[in-house]
């Protein structure tokens, strides 16, 4: 039930994604890098799970120093995440096989070199060192030229900065390179994904539903996108995010190869009618940018004491980190995006201000009663 895949190869390290090759799953450590025996075993758990490749955050010097520790005791395939800071593509490269950007990010610094000097730099360094690189586009942090050229089109924004980053990769004489396009919302990541592919049906595909959430719903979430997406032949290696516990993320390669496997032998499953009615929590699957755990548990406990609005149509986010948690809580009713002492809470794109961990429940509930009765 998948199709022949039409996209070019490339290789990370032996491992070939694209074209005839099979189907990469690959997760992300969820841990903070600077803790370098929590994070080896996070790698460790994801290789024994049978992960293709792991992926890592690095945003400082210092977390580039825990990778070179990380590297020296292991041999998995290693991506990094540049996150906002791509001038350490130099640093990191001798340490790892992939190198993932996000172009939403790359006017944070240096804003006088233009966006294609900062793409020449990384396809410069991914080439000395035989590194893939991914273009890694998120609409959780859509550039701002794009937001301006696509006001309220969140998909053509995305689907249309991947193609324009693909001809700077490809200016720059580079072809080990693949894409991915996410969203929390299943929907939008099927169209931006269908959308990249009519334009660029050479380029090796990355799915994934960013911030899916916690299980049973972030697989169904997850299930919608790859079942739509590989069923037309979309999609070269995936990752499931899942808020799940550190132990516990070798699950997110167990699902991924079980999804797989289910559309390969025609094993689809019918989305509920009302699936995307009522209550939606959106909930990041941690990474090494989140700087305090009681942000699983803190998502669990949204999860309960919201239980009782189930059937109002209202989309709570809990996002991990400073990076991504911003911009990613805009779009919801309610957002939260933590810090290592406190929980910033919006009403959309409105600040509320932040609160302690203990504290943030009583102020979350008190706002959704709000939002409730003013609906």
């Amino acid at each position: 039930m998948i199709p022949l895949r039409k996209t070019r190869t490339i290789q990370v390290r032996g491992l070939p994604i694209g074209g005839t090759a099979p189907i990469a799953v690959q997760s992300m450590a969820a841990t903070r890098t600077q803790d370098i025996p929590a994070t080896l075993r996070q790698v460790r758990i994801l290789e024994a799970a049978g992960a293709d490749l792991i992926r890592i955050a690095v945003d400082s010097d210092k977390d580039v120093e825990a990778l070179a520790l990380i590297r020296a005791e292991t041999r998995a395939r290693l991506s990094v995440d540049l996150q906002e800071n791509y001038r350490l593509a130099e640093k990191v490269a001798p340490h790892v096989d992939k190198l993932r950007y996000n172009p939403g990010h790359l006017h944070h610094h240096e804003k006088a070199r233009s966006t294609r000097e900062k793409v020449r730099f990384l396809v410069d360094v991914a080439r000395r060192h035989s590194l893939a690189l991914r273009i890694g586009v998120n609409a959780g942090s859509i550039a701002p030229e794009y937001k301006e050229r696509f006001p309220g089109d969140d998909v053509g924004a995305i689907a249309q900065c991947a193609i324009d980053h693909c001809a700077l990769v490809d200016d720059a004489g580079f072809t080990e390179y693949l894409v991915s396009i996410k969203d929390s919302d299943p929907r939008l990541v099927v169209d931006a994904n269908v959308r990249f592919a009519e334009a660029r049906p050479d380029v090796p595909i990355h799915l994934g539903v960013t911030e899916a959430g916690m299980p049973p719903e972030g697989i169904i979430k997850t299930r919608i996108a790859f079942e739509q997406l590989l069923s037309r032949g979309i999609g070269d290696t995936l990752r499931v995010s899942l808020t799940l516990p550190f132990d516990d993320k070798g699950r997110e390669i167990a699902v991924g190869r079980e999804l797989i496997s289910d559309i390969e032998n025609g094993r689809f499953r019918s989305v509920p009618p009302n699936f995307f009615q009522g209550l939606n929590i959106i909930a990041c699957p941690s990474c090494s940018r989140v700087e305090n755990e009681k942000f699983i548990e803190l998502a669990a406990e949204v999860r309960r004491i919201t239980a009782d609005a189930k059937d109002h149509d209202l989309t709570i986010a809990v996002m991990g980190c400073r990076v991504n948690g911003p911009g990613e809580t805009d779009d919801a009713d309610l957002g939260l995006w933590c810090g290592p002492n406190y929980v910033n809470l919006k009403r959309g794109e409105l600040d509320l201000g932040a609160y302690k961990y203990d504290e943030i429940l009583a102020r979350l509930r008190t706002e959704l009663d709000r939002l409730i009765a003013s609906k």
